[in-house]
């Protein structure tokens, strides 16, 4: 199936759904300049994951934990949405989509217009003591690591980005999630290579309910043969494609 006939195929899918969700990963969020974890140029090909984004790592090298993620947070408040998000926010905005379901933590979706948005691995707008639970803002937070390496609260806990680390249970928003799994018909899956447990297993979760899938991702992933359409390719071209063929449908 060629591109143009697999978007033909996408389109008609969504609109005929009643309740559609969408599930995102990092390859939304490359477009507008934030890297990927797993990619060709993924951080976790120079980085190790466990001493710079598990729980356990931030607690032992808390210094190593904000020398690395403080630059990208200050990255990721700087960028803005591409085309994929605002396909995403216009769905929601023309009722075809019920929300977005995202592994991000970068707030693109929301500055997109999107309303529903379901943050399974937190969010990196605030922090939180992990000592007497205070909230700080991000900005206070990478002053404070600016100035003295670690971000620490005035009871003297360190203050963690309201993240989901590894080693750590996921946000709330998943149990919402796979709920919404439960009862939605179809899922559009974007930009994650869903290798990274559990949130890949709302995709067959959504399957065993009677879901229409379709994925939209760069690579190939481990649940492509659920799907009932794949839309491989460079995610801005085909989020332009798909959202001109549905514009046409939804006239």
């Amino acid at each position: 199936m060629g591109l143009e006939e697999a978007v033909e195929r996408a389109a008609g899918l969504i609109l005929k759904a009643k309740r559609a969700w969408a599930l995102t990963g990092a390859g939304v969020s490359t477009p507008s300049g934030i890297p990927d974890f797993r990619g060709p140029n993924g951080l976790w090909r120079h980085h190790d994951p466990e001493r710079v984004s598990s729980l356990e790592g931030f607690r032992h090298h808390p210094q190593e934990f904000y020398s690395f993620w403080i630059r990208r947070f200050e990255r990721m408040s700087r960028a803005r949405p591409n085309p994929v998000h605002q396909l995403l926010a216009w769905l929601e905005d023309h009722s075809l989509l019920q929300g977005v379901i995202t592994q991000n933590i970068d707030g693109l979706h929301q500055a997109a217009g999107s309303r529903n948005v379901l943050e399974v691995h937190g969010h990196a707008r605030t922090g939180t003591c992990l000592g007497c639970g205070k909230k700080y803002p991000l900005a206070w937070i990478a002053a404070r690591a600016r100035a003295e390496r670690v971000a620490r609260c005035g009871c003297g806990g360190l203050v963690k980005p309201d993240v989901v680390l590894f080693g750590e249970e996921l946000a709330p928003d998943f149990e919402v999630a796979q709920q919404e799994m439960t009862r939605c018909d179809l899922l559009l899956v974007l930009g994650t290579s869903l290798t990274v447990w559990p949130v890949a297993g709302l995709v067959p979760q959504a399957a065993a309910h009677g879901a229409v899938i379709i994925i939209a991702n760069r690579d190939p992933t481990p649940f492509d043969e659920l799907a009932a359409v794949l839309l491989p390719g460079e995610l801005v071209a085909v989020a332009h494609a798909l959202k001109a063929r549905l514009e046409v449908g939804s006239a």
